[in-house]
């Protein structure tokens, strides 16, 4: 047989290849998913079982596709793909975890799971040969990984910025543009279903640094732990905070963002941040997810898709499965084929900073000010802060205080005395009490 025969062949080993799924939770992504698989026979796949925890709940599929016992779907040797969409990040392990050791490929969306348990998850791909595939943990329907995966070499990937969670993305367009205040926004969003009842995962952050979590290691190849980062939601942004963005001309996202300093480290957080208007995450309103990727010769490329729903989760679920056809598997190359980077909390942020009362300010904290506007309803403060004091307490979101970063946020160690000597130079300001009184 030629060689032109065997890749023939091989080919079309893959296209005939036969998935059969095991889907385990059948909510808004697993249905979504249920729906797609039927539209799209060419894939060749097909859902045997699904598991779910409440038999009694009308679904909108056959009834003798369901079962209450997970073991039906973990032990069937049928089953080659086992797909998990559920919420109970414990169970999701365990589901995980056995699939792998019974010799079958596994989909998840479940980022919080795959933070807290990434380490482990590492070295069960590595034990078992088999793929585990997650892009629907990430973006939604941005195939964000698969490129950092595929097409951005550690050494030459600059910084990475992201709009993760289209809960919070949709609230900030509507503060924004029709002038709701927090609270009318997020009852909007949980209203057309883009927020939860206890929205407190997404609004505070959590679900954005776990997604984060997880795409370090595809970016850089750091395996760290959600805790490990510094974040935060925009659950104390104010109308008044909105207003000062408006007058300079910006808007606010809540940004996740990693980049590689000038001493190869890798500085990452997510936390809110004032955008300008040619900025690529302004454009990115409502619940789309955007990705800013700049790398050495690429210069800057950005993703934009829906971060939420039915059909764009599902879809990226449906690529992942589509993968398996070839046997595709994540290589974390810049874990096991690079020296993967190293986290550092040496930096310095320009942020804002709203408060009402002036005696809940650490102001001794803040290396410098460069703006203070003090209004009859609440007061704001900008200027340069170590990150440290930012890990090392909560001052800076407690008490209603608001903290967003300014564009351009970073001040690496290096440079931070050049611009500390020029700013006060510039100024003639001198320090008083250990509190740097900035502009007016």
């Amino acid at each position: 047989m030629g060689e032109n025969d065997k890749v023939q062949e091989q080919h079309a080993d893959y296209h005939h290849k036969q998935l059969v799924i095991g889907l385990f939770g059948f909510g808004v992504v697993g249905e979504g998913l249920y729906r797609v698989l039927h539209q799209t026979p060419s894939l060749k796949a097909t859902i045997k079982k699904v598991c779910i925890r409440h038999p009694d709940k009308h679904r909108n599929a056959p009834p003798e596709l369901f079962t209450t016992h997970r073991d039906e779907l973990l032990d069937d040797e049928e089953i080659n793909v086992i797909v998990e969409v559920i919420d109970d990040a414990n169970a999701a392990f365990e589901i995980v975890k056995k699939a792998l050791l019974n010799g079958k490929h596994v989909v998840s969306a479940s980022k919080k799971m795959i933070a807290e348990h990434l380490p482990e998850l590492l070295k069960l791909q590595q034990q078992t040969g088999r793929s585990f595939l997650y892009e629907a943990s990430a973006c939604a329907s941005i195939p964000v990984i698969r490129n950092l995966e595929e097409y951005y070499d550690n050494d030459l990937l600059h910084g990475i910025q992201a709009i993760v969670n289209g809960s919070t993305n949709f609230i900030l367009t509507k503060m924004f543009e029709e002038k709701l205040d927090y609270r009318d926004a997020l009852l909007l969003a949980q209203q057309l279903g883009f927020a939860e009842s206890d929205p407190t995962l997404d609004v505070e952050g959590y679900d954005a640094v776990n997604k984060w979590n997880n795409l370090l290691a595809h970016a850089y190849g750091i395996v760290t732990h959600p805790s490990k980062l510094l974040f935060t939601g925009i659950q104390n942004i104010q109308g008044f905070d909105a207003n000062v963005a408006a007058e300079k001309g910006w808007v606010i996202r809540l940004v996740a963002q990693a980049k590689k300093l000038g001493n190869g480290k890798v500085a990452a957080f997510v936390l809110p941040q004032f955008v300008k208007p040619d900025d690529h995450l302004s454009f990115v309103r409502h619940e789309y997810n955007g990705v800013v990727i700049e790398s050495g010769f690429a210069d800057k490329q950005f993703f934009y898709g829906k971060g939420a729903g039915s059909f764009p989760t599902a879809s990226a679920v449906l690529s992942d499965i589509s993968a398996l056809r070839y046997d595709y598997r994540y290589e974390y190359k810049k874990l096991y084929h690079h020296t993967p980077g190293e986290l550092t909390n040496d930096y310095y942020l320009r942020a804002y900073f709203s408060f009402s009362n002036v005696s809940n300010v650490s102001k001794d904290k803040f290396e410098w000010i460069e703006e203070w506007h003090a209004r009859e309803d609440r007061k704001y403060l900008a200027g340069v802060i170590h990150v440290f004091h930012l890990l090392d307490g909560n001052w800076w979101h407690e008490n209603g205080n608001s903290l967003i970063l300014m564009p351009d946020p970073i001040i690496e160690s290096l440079e931070l005395h050049k611009l500390k000597k020029k700013s006060l130079e510039l100024a003639g300001l001198q320090l008083h009490h250990g509190f740097k009184v900035g502009m007016q």
